[in-house]
């Protein structure tokens, strides 16, 4: 069992700290915690001495090794279950881009579980005037709670990507894995840094995925996407925070879902706090949600807090809504089914997330998924991509 010796720290609006005890086991009617199906994770917020250790294979910039209180680096745990895996969990995987270096080729790292329920520890960290891509693949076959601890250097230029997804060996028919995936995903960008953060979900009974930002010097920039969707009776739930300190940095955050099915249900909250000091901030922070059919549920709530008015630009927005009726009737006009006109529209829904990602390869491999679940013929999503 790992111990922070830093002391607790107030960032509004969430503590953080390395103590078990600062966070007792929620109980529903906490703003964090008001969504989230307790009854089916509260398995994840206490500590297991039989859980097993989330690891990887270690080549070119991974490294695995037993993890210590530097790994934190700038992090410290904000809720229950960030602090169950960080007191549990035995080994770090770690993405070291050294200063002054430029990868060609993303950096895949295949997160794999070694017990039914397990608990991560990832360290990516990012070199002064470095430039890299980062893939981690989820293991969506066990229950998992993680921190994806980041870094960019200043100067430097990260892009990751996290694929919550089945394994190509899932069960064949095609029912969605039960199974529960807690993360957090801080990030901290150094002075003229650039970070694109790309969260897909796709897979999972129940998911959390918080992913936070805050800038370390000025003039950094961060562009956080998401792509979810959902179905089966899912609960995929996606917390942002992002907080301006610092002057003359710019944030975008844009995701999309789509969901369907009697029971599914998505939550996307946005938070975004410009602090006092933090002039000429530029942020938008956007979501979309497209409900499918009459059982899904998609809950949105962006917040902006501001406590300086010396600021560039500064806003939100925020919809749900069932298909266009206008697009589907251009499709049918032109002599496309309506099932298929429904497959495009929902595709197209995501491409404008998507082609933002950085990487071809991953972009098409995301649609190719997608395009699955929603039953599309294969020959006509190939078709789809050689024309974008």
């Amino acid at each position: 069992m790992t111990t922070l010796a830093a002391p607790p720290i107030d960032l509004a609006p969430r503590l953080a700290s390395g103590s078990l005890s600062d966070f007792p086991i929620p109980h529903g009617r906490e703003e964090a915690w008001r969504f989230t199906p307790l009854d089916k994770v509260k398995h994840m917020l206490d500590v297991d001495p039989d859980a097993g250790d989330v690891t990887s294979e270690a080549s070119g910039f991974v490294t695995v090794g037993p993890i210590d209180a530097a790994d934190a680096g700038h992090w410290l745990p904000t809720d229950r279950a960030a602090v169950v895996a960080w007191v549990s969990a035995g080994t770090s995987v770690r993405v070291d881009i050294p200063a002054d270096t430029a990868v060609e080729e993303p950096v895949i790292v295949h997160l794999k579980a070694q017990a039914a329920r397990a608990h991560a520890h990832v360290d990516v960290r990012l070199g002064r005037h470095a430039k890299a891509t980062v893939v981690l693949v989820h293991d969506a076959e066990a229950d998992v709670s993680g921190n994806i601890v980041t870094q960019v250097g200043d100067g430097g230029d990260l892009t990751m990507l996290s694929i919550l997804d089945e394994s190509d060996d899932a069960d064949a028919s095609g029912v969605m894995s039960e199974r529960v995936q807690l993360w957090h995903w801080p990030v901290q960008i150094g002075r003229d840094a650039t970070f694109l953060g790309s969260a897909i979900t796709l897979a999972g009974s129940v998911v959390r995925m918080l992913p936070s930002v805050t800038f370390a010097g000025p003039g950094g920039s961060a562009t956080l996407l998401g792509a979810f969707l959902a179905s089966e009776g899912q609960y995929l739930e996606h917390r942002i925070l992002v907080e301006h300190e610092a002057p003359h940095c710019t944030s975008s955050v844009t995701y999309k879902g789509a969901l369907s099915g009697e029971g599914t249900h998505t939550v996307w909250v946005g938070d975004v706090v410009v602090r006092r000091d933090a002039i000429g901030t530029e942020t938008y922070e956007m979501n979309r949600n497209l409900l499918l059919d009459d059982g899904a549920r998609a809950d949105s709530v962006p917040n902006l807090e501001l406590e300086t008015g010396d600021i560039a630009s500064a806003g939100h927005a925020s919809a749900t809504g069932r298909f266009d009726d206008q697009q589907l009737f251009y499709l049918q006009a032109r002599g496309i089914p309506e099932r298929v006109a429904r497959q495009l529209v929902v595709r197209g829904f995501f491409v404008d997330v998507l082609t933002r990602v950085g990487s071809r390869q991953w972009r098409d491999a995301v649609l190719d998924r997608i395009a699955q679940r929603l039953g599309m013929e294969p020959e006509l999503e190939r078709e789809l991509k050689a024309d974008s």
